[in-house]
């Protein structure tokens, strides 16, 4: 048990005081149904109703009186807690459940035991040394090639946002528009030599060479991820023109005329930014272009606790207004910022789907690792944060940052964003 965990079950443990637990319940769920234009309904333990709105999009049924402790002490995280591990079943559509939380402000509601929580998990799971950002990279990434490739699109396996440009219907597609875009962005070329930091399983890497003749450099702290991509190097016979450096985020070997940095920053860590992104200027030679493509919030917030706890330990998700300081301060003139909110709303939208159809697969790969817990820690993941980028009034958004190392010259750039898409002869 980690030590957020026992911080929980000792808070959780003493009880409020006899027939506050309904009441605590209606504090946290109340506001919700008052705000949310999504009608539910709630059941207790002993099966007393508490809300019983007609045609309800889903129900809240708790199976133990210690979820609505768990509920009535750490708000919507013990909410989310007790769903992991059965003492809460959501019946109905999961997504309207997000979406009625989001709507309703209620994920902005402070509480002080999941603050506390978070506080605990910083100290321990800091990304501060390069041991334990590896640690927290390969609690995520290393799950193994297998189970992503049944959710993920085929063959790139791109584990970011997509790029959902009019008239695109398929995961696939969006992805490929989502490497062409950022492609583009970068001006790459033939000869041009990149880094892709956060490589993944290489579909950047071998997208820019088949399309742009270009000749890339992976990094990636995983070590399954890394021994995964340099197999599928080897096997396509492209060791000449393609490598995977395992290594830190902060420690990225030699310079480059192009960077792609996609999904980096969020790995970071709260008090690494700096650092992180010291390491991408210094990866780009002078005048070089770059993308950097990250999950950023409008505003100093606290990145999600039980997201960090049971997603991504130790990932922290800067300001747009921090990230850009930090470009400037080494030498990253801004570009151009495009926000993708909505195209990763439709991206997770698609990766829910395919990992609810293909649960029985996913299972199969090893049943005591994917578990019941497991599955509806992921479909929340998923589900939840499909919401959080589609609801209006969220402060958590995705954006791409088009940088140039020292500055453009008067004809090194484009005026103007046409070059990314001419029109067609």
């Amino acid at each position: 048990m980690m030590k957020d965990d026992v911080v929980a079950s000792e808070v959780a443990s003493v009880p409020p005081p006899a027939g506050t637990l309904a009441r605590g319940v209606m504090r946290m769920l109340g506001p919700v149904a008052e705000r949310a234009r999504i009608p539910f309904r709630v059941v207790l333990a002993g099966g007393e109703v508490i809300l019983d709105n007609a045609a309800p999009a889903f129900s809240i049924v708790f199976r133990t009186t210690k979820a609505q402790r768990n509920v009535a002490l750490q708000g919507y995280v013990g909410l989310l807690e007790s769903y992991f591990d059965g003492g809460i079943d959501i019946e109905g559509d999961l997504s309207s459940a997000f979406r009625a939380g989001f709507e309703s402000g209620g994920d902005t509601v402070p509480n002080p035991i999941v603050s506390m929580r978070n506080r605990w998990h910083e100290r321990r799971f800091s990304n501060r040394t390069a041991a334990q950002a590896k640690a927290n990279a390969i609690f995520h990434y290393g799950l193994g090639e297998p189970f992503y490739r049944l959710w993920l699109d085929l063959p790139a396996m791109m584990y970011t946002c997509a790029y959902w440009k009019e008239g695109t219907t398929t995961l696939e597609e969006a992805q490929r528009n989502k490497m062409d875009h950022v492609c583009r962005k970068v001006r790459l070329a033939p000869g041009d030599t990149f880094v892709d930091v956060g490589s993944g399983w290489g579909g950047m890497l071998f997208h820019a060479l088949e399309h742009y003749g270009a000749i890339g450099t992976g990094i990636n702290a995983t070590t399954r991820q890394v021994e995964e991509t340099r197999a599928e190097i080897a096997r396509r016979g492209l060791a000449d023109r393609l490598k995977v450096v395992e290594c830190d985020f902060r420690e990225i070997p030699g310079q480059y005329d192009k960077l792609l940095s996609i999904g980096t920053l969020e790995h970071a860590g709260r008090d690494q930014l700096s650092e992180v992104i010291r390491a991408h200027a210094d990866a780009l030679k002078p005048g070089g272009l770059g993308v950097i493509h990250f999950i950023g919030h409008v505003g100093v917030f606290d990145t999600e606790f039980y997201i960090r706890r049971h997603i991504f330990p130790g990932g922290w998700i800067p300001s747009l207004a921090q990230a850009i300081e930090a470009m400037e301060r080494f030498g990253l003139e801004v570009v151009d910022v495009e926000n993708l909110r909505r195209h990763y709303a439709l991206t997770l939208d698609c990766w829910a789907e395919r990992f609810d159809r293909n649960w029985d697969a996913i299972q199969a790969l090893d049943p005591q690792k994917f578990d019941e817990r497991f599955r509806r820690t992921w479909r929340s993941y998923l589900r939840s944060c499909a919401e959080m980028f589609r609801v209006r009034n969220g402060s958590t958004h995705l954006f791409q940052v088009t940088v140039c190392k020292g500055g453009i010259g008067g004809s090194d750039y484009p005026m103007s964003r046409s070059f990314l898409y001419p029109p067609r002869a």
